[in-house]
């Protein structure tokens, strides 16, 4: 055979249908790091967290004056 040529000449049909067998590959992609928490839920926790501290300096301030928490 001469060089420069390929080994296998191409055929192609002129009457029907010309199909192509291309099966699909499932391609991987990098993993998404998502995190445990959503913003909101620690904003949430702050204020809630805020609140209590809140809570426990004026019951800390009640019971240095003498009084039992909630009574006046």
């Amino acid at each position: 055979m001469p060089e420069g040529k390929a080994a296998f000449r191409e055929v192609l049909p002129k009457q029907g249908q010309l199909s192509v067998e291309d099966a699909p590959a499932m391609v991987l992609c990098k993993p998404k790091v998502l995190p445990l928490k959503s913003v909101t839920l620690e904003k949430l926790e702050k204020l809630q967290r805020a609140a209590m501290e809140a809570a426990w300096a004026a019951e800390g301030a009640a019971e240095a004056e003498g009084a039992a928490p909630g009574q006046p």
